[in-house]
Protein backbone atom coordinates (compact mmCIF):
# COMPACT_ATOMS: atom_id res chain seq x y z
CA UNK A 1 0.00 0.00 0.00
CA UNK A 2 1.23 3.45 -1.02
CA UNK A 3 2.50 5.53 1.89
CA UNK A 4 -0.02 8.37 1.18
CA UNK A 5 -3.13 5.64 1.38
CA UNK A 6 -1.41 4.59 4.69
CA UNK A 7 -1.76 7.67 5.82
CA UNK A 8 -5.14 8.36 4.88
CA UNK A 9 -6.37 5.01 6.66
CA UNK A 10 -4.58 5.85 10.03
CA UNK A 11 -6.02 9.30 9.89
CA UNK A 12 -9.39 8.23 8.64
CA UNK A 13 -9.03 5.38 11.71
CA UNK A 14 -8.20 7.99 14.45
CA UNK A 15 -10.92 10.21 13.52
CA UNK A 16 -13.77 7.30 13.64
CA UNK A 17 -11.81 6.58 17.10
CA UNK A 18 -12.09 9.74 18.71
CA UNK A 19 -15.34 11.07 17.13
CA UNK A 20 -16.82 7.57 18.64
CA UNK A 21 -14.62 8.29 22.03
CA UNK A 22 -16.63 11.51 21.57
CA UNK A 23 -19.81 10.13 21.46
CA UNK A 24 -19.52 7.53 24.32
CA UNK A 25 -18.06 10.67 26.18
CA UNK A 26 -21.33 12.62 25.29
CA UNK A 27 -23.64 9.52 26.18
CA UNK A 28 -22.02 9.26 29.39
CA UNK A 29 -22.04 12.92 30.31
CA UNK A 30 -25.71 13.08 28.96
CA UNK A 31 -26.80 10.05 31.47
CA UNK A 32 -24.48 11.65 34.31
CA UNK A 33 -26.51 14.41 34.57
CA UNK A 34 -29.43 12.85 34.17
CA UNK A 35 -28.35 10.46 37.43
CA UNK A 36 -27.71 13.91 39.01
CA UNK A 37 -31.14 15.20 38.14
CA UNK A 38 -33.08 11.87 39.39
CA UNK A 39 -34.15 11.53 42.58
CA UNK A 40 -33.07 8.64 44.76
CA UNK A 41 -35.73 5.88 44.61
CA UNK A 42 -36.79 6.03 48.14
CA UNK A 43 -40.19 4.92 49.75
CA UNK A 44 -42.61 7.39 50.36
CA UNK A 45 -41.76 7.13 53.91
CA UNK A 46 -37.79 7.26 53.42
CA UNK A 47 -35.09 5.13 54.22
CA UNK A 48 -32.91 4.62 57.73
CA UNK A 49 -28.92 3.97 56.17
CA UNK A 50 -26.53 3.20 58.23
CA UNK A 51 -22.80 4.17 57.08
CA UNK A 52 -20.10 2.05 58.67
CA UNK A 53 -17.01 3.41 60.04
CA UNK A 54 -14.44 3.23 57.64
CA UNK A 55 -17.12 3.21 54.29
CA UNK A 56 -14.99 3.54 51.31
CA UNK A 57 -16.87 5.72 48.46
CA UNK A 58 -16.94 2.58 46.00
CA UNK A 59 -18.47 0.32 48.70
CA UNK A 60 -21.01 2.83 49.52
CA UNK A 61 -22.12 3.01 46.56
CA UNK A 62 -22.64 -0.51 45.57
CA UNK A 63 -24.79 -1.10 48.73
CA UNK A 64 -26.87 1.54 47.76
CA UNK A 65 -27.57 -0.07 44.67
CA UNK A 66 -28.22 -3.09 46.44
CA UNK A 67 -31.22 -1.51 48.05
CA UNK A 68 -32.04 -0.47 45.11
CA UNK A 69 -31.55 3.27 46.22
CA UNK A 70 -29.41 4.09 42.86
CA UNK A 71 -28.68 2.15 39.82
CA UNK A 72 -25.43 3.68 38.80
CA UNK A 73 -22.92 2.87 41.16
CA UNK A 74 -20.36 4.52 39.05
CA UNK A 75 -22.38 7.96 38.64
CA UNK A 76 -22.24 8.27 42.78
CA UNK A 77 -18.41 7.54 43.01
CA UNK A 78 -18.02 9.77 40.40
CA UNK A 79 -19.91 12.56 42.10
CA UNK A 80 -17.89 11.55 45.27
CA UNK A 81 -14.85 12.06 43.76
CA UNK A 82 -16.15 15.31 42.60
CA UNK A 83 -16.86 16.80 45.51
CA UNK A 84 -13.94 15.67 46.96
CA UNK A 85 -16.23 13.65 49.73
CA UNK A 86 -14.17 9.84 49.26
CA UNK A 87 -12.10 11.00 53.01
CA UNK A 88 -14.80 12.39 54.56
CA UNK A 89 -17.75 10.51 54.97
CA UNK A 90 -18.91 10.14 58.01
CA UNK A 91 -20.33 7.40 59.83
CA UNK A 92 -23.53 6.85 61.35
CA UNK A 93 -27.34 6.46 60.35
CA UNK A 94 -29.09 9.04 58.17
CA UNK A 95 -32.11 9.42 56.83
CA UNK A 96 -32.87 9.59 52.48
CA UNK A 97 -35.78 11.30 51.60
CA UNK A 98 -37.95 10.32 48.54
CA UNK A 99 -37.19 13.57 47.11
CA UNK A 100 -33.94 13.36 47.87
CA UNK A 101 -30.82 14.15 44.84
CA UNK A 102 -27.65 12.42 44.82
CA UNK A 103 -25.83 15.77 45.48
CA UNK A 104 -27.48 16.23 48.36
CA UNK A 105 -27.14 12.72 49.66
CA UNK A 106 -23.18 13.15 49.55
CA UNK A 107 -23.62 16.47 50.80
CA UNK A 108 -25.17 15.21 54.14
CA UNK A 109 -22.74 12.32 54.21
CA UNK A 110 -19.62 14.43 54.36
CA UNK A 111 -21.45 17.12 56.34
CA UNK A 112 -22.41 13.73 58.80
CA UNK A 113 -26.34 15.18 58.95
CA UNK A 114 -26.94 11.64 60.98
CA UNK A 115 -30.41 11.10 62.87
CA UNK A 116 -30.37 12.93 66.01
CA UNK A 117 -32.01 10.92 69.15
CA UNK A 118 -32.90 12.05 72.35
CA UNK A 119 -32.87 12.06 75.77
CA UNK A 120 -34.63 14.10 78.68
CA UNK A 121 -33.10 14.32 82.07
CA UNK A 122 -36.50 15.09 83.76
CA UNK A 123 -36.62 17.71 86.52
CA UNK A 124 -36.56 15.86 89.69
CA UNK A 125 -35.20 12.71 88.60
CA UNK A 126 -33.19 10.98 90.75
CA UNK A 127 -30.13 9.47 89.77
CA UNK A 128 -31.07 6.08 89.68
CA UNK A 129 -34.30 7.03 87.62
CA UNK A 130 -32.08 8.77 85.17
CA UNK A 131 -29.82 5.40 85.00
CA UNK A 132 -32.89 3.44 84.30
CA UNK A 133 -33.95 6.06 81.93
CA UNK A 134 -31.05 5.61 80.18
CA UNK A 135 -31.18 2.13 79.76
CA UNK A 136 -34.16 1.80 77.73
CA UNK A 137 -33.28 4.06 75.22
CA UNK A 138 -31.87 2.04 72.19
CA UNK A 139 -29.64 4.84 70.59
CA UNK A 140 -27.43 4.96 73.68
CA UNK A 141 -24.93 2.31 74.02
CA UNK A 142 -24.63 0.83 77.29
CA UNK A 143 -20.91 0.58 78.77
CA UNK A 144 -21.21 1.06 82.78
CA UNK A 145 -21.46 -2.33 83.83
CA UNK A 146 -21.45 -1.60 87.33
CA UNK A 147 -24.15 0.16 89.12
CA UNK A 148 -22.03 1.38 91.73
CA UNK A 149 -22.25 5.45 91.94
CA UNK A 150 -18.71 5.66 93.11
CA UNK A 151 -17.34 3.69 90.41
CA UNK A 152 -19.70 5.39 87.64
CA UNK A 153 -17.73 8.23 89.05
CA UNK A 154 -15.17 7.32 88.37
CA UNK A 155 -15.23 6.51 84.79
CA UNK A 156 -16.93 9.77 84.34
CA UNK A 157 -13.90 11.18 85.65
CA UNK A 158 -15.25 12.71 89.23
CA UNK A 159 -14.03 10.62 91.43
CA UNK A 160 -14.98 11.62 95.05
CA UNK A 161 -18.48 13.21 94.01
CA UNK A 162 -21.44 11.64 94.54
CA UNK A 163 -23.58 11.54 91.40
CA UNK A 164 -27.17 13.10 92.49
CA UNK A 165 -27.88 16.41 91.28
CA UNK A 166 -24.82 16.81 89.05
CA UNK A 167 -27.01 16.12 86.10
CA UNK A 168 -28.94 19.04 84.01
CA UNK A 169 -32.55 18.21 83.24
CA UNK A 170 -32.99 18.75 79.86
CA UNK A 171 -33.55 16.61 76.35
CA UNK A 172 -30.49 16.60 74.90
CA UNK A 173 -29.85 15.30 70.97
CA UNK A 174 -27.24 12.71 69.89
CA UNK A 175 -26.25 10.39 66.95
CA UNK A 176 -27.40 6.33 67.73
CA UNK A 177 -24.09 4.96 69.03
CA UNK A 178 -23.09 7.85 71.72
CA UNK A 179 -22.10 6.15 74.99
CA UNK A 180 -24.22 6.23 78.10
CA UNK A 181 -20.69 7.41 79.38
CA UNK A 182 -20.47 10.38 76.53
CA UNK A 183 -24.30 11.03 77.70
CA UNK A 184 -23.70 11.43 81.39
CA UNK A 185 -20.68 13.74 80.66
CA UNK A 186 -22.50 16.04 78.38
CA UNK A 187 -25.35 16.60 81.18
CA UNK A 188 -22.73 17.06 83.90
CA UNK A 189 -20.57 19.61 81.73
CA UNK A 190 -24.00 20.92 81.28
CA UNK A 191 -24.76 21.45 85.09
CA UNK A 192 -21.46 22.82 85.86
CA UNK A 193 -21.76 25.47 83.50
CA UNK A 194 -25.20 26.34 84.79
CA UNK A 195 -24.48 26.21 88.03
CA UNK A 196 -21.05 28.27 87.53
CA UNK A 197 -23.48 31.05 86.11
CA UNK A 198 -26.23 31.39 88.32
CA UNK A 199 -23.99 31.39 91.35
CA UNK A 200 -21.94 34.43 89.81
CA UNK A 201 -25.09 36.32 89.59
CA UNK A 202 -26.66 35.26 92.88
CA UNK A 203 -28.26 37.87 95.74
CA UNK A 204 -25.73 39.15 98.07
CA UNK A 205 -25.23 37.68 101.51
CA UNK A 206 -27.24 34.30 101.22
CA UNK A 207 -26.59 31.92 103.65
CA UNK A 208 -24.84 29.31 101.09
CA UNK A 209 -21.44 28.69 100.81
CA UNK A 210 -20.39 27.42 97.66
CA UNK A 211 -22.38 26.35 94.28
CA UNK A 212 -22.83 22.84 95.42
CA UNK A 213 -25.26 24.27 98.50
CA UNK A 214 -26.69 25.70 96.47
CA UNK A 215 -27.09 22.72 94.09
CA UNK A 216 -28.34 21.21 97.27
CA UNK A 217 -30.92 23.69 98.26
CA UNK A 218 -32.44 24.02 94.35
CA UNK A 219 -33.00 20.02 94.56
CA UNK A 220 -35.08 20.36 97.75
CA UNK A 221 -37.01 22.48 95.80
CA UNK A 222 -37.37 21.25 92.61
CA UNK A 223 -38.95 18.19 95.05
CA UNK A 224 -41.14 20.52 96.68
CA UNK A 225 -43.65 21.69 93.88
CA UNK A 226 -43.87 21.38 90.68
CA UNK A 227 -44.73 25.21 90.00
CA UNK A 228 -42.44 27.75 88.48
CA UNK A 229 -44.17 30.74 90.44
CA UNK A 230 -43.99 29.11 93.91
CA UNK A 231 -40.08 28.27 93.64
CA UNK A 232 -38.91 31.68 94.72
CA UNK A 233 -41.28 31.93 97.53
CA UNK A 234 -40.18 28.12 98.51
CA UNK A 235 -36.69 28.67 98.52
CA UNK A 236 -37.06 32.00 100.32
CA UNK A 237 -38.72 29.72 103.20
CA UNK A 238 -35.94 27.63 103.47
CA UNK A 239 -33.10 30.53 103.02
CA UNK A 240 -34.89 32.59 105.83
CA UNK A 241 -34.60 28.65 108.36
CA UNK A 242 -31.02 28.78 106.88
CA UNK A 243 -30.91 32.29 108.63
CA UNK A 244 -32.21 31.79 111.77
CA UNK A 245 -30.54 28.42 112.19
CA UNK A 246 -34.07 26.52 111.82
CA UNK A 247 -34.45 23.08 110.87
CA UNK A 248 -35.10 22.44 106.74
CA UNK A 249 -38.50 19.64 107.83
CA UNK A 250 -38.68 18.82 104.64
CA UNK A 251 -40.36 15.41 103.82
CA UNK A 252 -38.64 14.85 100.35
CA UNK A 253 -35.29 15.01 102.01
CA UNK A 254 -36.48 12.35 104.76
CA UNK A 255 -37.92 10.43 102.09
CA UNK A 256 -34.80 10.52 100.15
CA UNK A 257 -32.93 9.23 102.85
CA UNK A 258 -35.46 6.32 103.25
CA UNK A 259 -34.20 4.98 100.18
CA UNK A 260 -35.70 1.30 99.06
CA UNK A 261 -37.49 1.41 102.23
CA UNK A 262 -39.70 4.25 100.91
CA UNK A 263 -42.98 2.39 100.34
CA UNK A 264 -45.22 5.83 99.03
CA UNK A 265 -45.93 6.63 102.60
CA UNK A 266 -43.94 8.97 104.94
CA UNK A 267 -44.93 8.42 108.88
CA UNK A 268 -44.73 9.91 112.35
CA UNK A 269 -41.66 7.32 112.68
CA UNK A 270 -39.99 8.10 109.60
CA UNK A 271 -39.52 11.85 110.68
CA UNK A 272 -38.21 10.20 114.19
CA UNK A 273 -35.66 8.08 112.20
CA UNK A 274 -32.28 9.70 112.04
CA UNK A 275 -30.68 9.61 108.55
CA UNK A 276 -27.31 11.98 107.21
CA UNK A 277 -30.66 12.92 104.79
CA UNK A 278 -33.68 13.49 107.58
CA UNK A 279 -34.28 17.35 107.97
CA UNK A 280 -36.12 17.05 110.82
CA UNK A 281 -33.56 15.42 112.80
CA UNK A 282 -30.31 16.91 111.87
CA UNK A 283 -30.05 20.84 111.27
CA UNK A 284 -28.35 22.83 108.18
CA UNK A 285 -28.28 21.14 104.34
CA UNK A 286 -28.79 17.11 103.97
CA UNK A 287 -24.95 16.14 102.47
CA UNK A 288 -25.63 16.20 98.79
CA UNK A 289 -28.81 16.69 96.47
CA UNK A 290 -32.01 14.63 96.35
CA UNK A 291 -32.89 15.24 92.98
CA UNK A 292 -31.40 16.71 89.50
CA UNK A 293 -33.07 20.80 89.99
CA UNK A 294 -33.90 22.45 86.90
CA UNK A 295 -32.57 26.02 86.07
CA UNK A 296 -35.56 27.54 87.55
CA UNK A 297 -34.89 25.67 91.01
CA UNK A 298 -31.56 26.84 90.70
CA UNK A 299 -32.89 30.07 89.78
CA UNK A 300 -35.21 30.48 92.42
CA UNK A 301 -32.39 29.56 95.09
CA UNK A 302 -29.91 31.98 94.31
CA UNK A 303 -32.58 35.00 93.98
CA UNK A 304 -35.45 33.78 96.70
CA UNK A 305 -38.35 35.79 97.19
CA UNK A 306 -37.51 36.35 101.51
CA UNK A 307 -40.66 37.80 102.67
CA UNK A 308 -40.76 36.42 106.02
CA UNK A 309 -42.47 33.16 105.66
CA UNK A 310 -41.20 30.54 107.39
CA UNK A 311 -43.44 27.37 106.42
CA UNK A 312 -45.85 26.62 103.49
CA UNK A 313 -48.31 23.33 103.61
CA UNK A 314 -49.65 21.74 100.28
CA UNK A 315 -53.30 22.80 99.58
CA UNK A 316 -53.65 19.46 97.61
CA UNK A 317 -54.12 21.05 94.03
CA UNK A 318 -50.67 21.76 93.80
CA UNK A 319 -50.08 24.72 95.40
CA UNK A 320 -49.07 25.94 98.84
CA UNK A 321 -50.34 28.08 101.81
CA UNK A 322 -47.83 30.03 103.21
CA UNK A 323 -47.00 31.74 106.79
CA UNK A 324 -45.48 33.51 108.94
CA UNK A 325 -46.02 32.46 112.38
CA UNK A 326 -46.30 28.48 113.37
CA UNK A 327 -49.95 29.24 114.76
CA UNK A 328 -50.78 30.16 111.55
CA UNK A 329 -48.93 26.95 110.24
CA UNK A 330 -50.75 24.91 112.38
CA UNK A 331 -53.86 25.98 111.48
CA UNK A 332 -53.53 25.40 107.76
CA UNK A 333 -52.07 22.07 108.62
CA UNK A 334 -55.53 21.61 110.16
CA UNK A 335 -57.58 23.15 107.02
CA UNK A 336 -55.71 21.26 104.24
CA UNK A 337 -54.09 18.65 105.35
CA UNK A 338 -56.75 17.09 108.08
CA UNK A 339 -59.42 18.51 105.98
CA UNK A 340 -61.43 20.85 108.56
CA UNK A 341 -62.58 23.11 105.58
CA UNK A 342 -64.23 25.93 108.54
CA UNK A 343 -61.29 27.04 109.32
CA UNK A 344 -60.52 30.62 108.26
CA UNK A 345 -57.03 31.45 107.38
CA UNK A 346 -55.73 35.59 108.27
CA UNK A 347 -54.10 35.39 104.55
CA UNK A 348 -56.77 35.56 102.20
CA UNK A 349 -54.63 36.99 99.18
CA UNK A 350 -52.54 33.52 98.81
Amino acid sequence: MPDAGKRRWWGNGLVLLVSGLLIAFAVLYVRYQQFLQQPLAVPADGLVYAVKSGSSLAGLANELRQLGVIDQPRFLTLLGRELNAAHRLQAGEYRLGPDMMPRELMQALVDGDVIQYSQTIIEGQTFRELLAAIRTNDAITATLESGNDDEIMVVLGHPDEHPEGRFLPDTYYFPRGTTDVEFLQRAYAATEQQLASTWQDREKDLPLENPYQALILASIVEKETGRTDERPRIAGVFIQRLRKGMRLQTDPTVIYGMGEDFDGNIRRRDLQTDTPYNTYTRSGLPPTPIAMPGIDALQAVLHPDENGYLYFVARGDGSHYFSRALQEHNMAVKKYQLGQSHISLPDAEQ
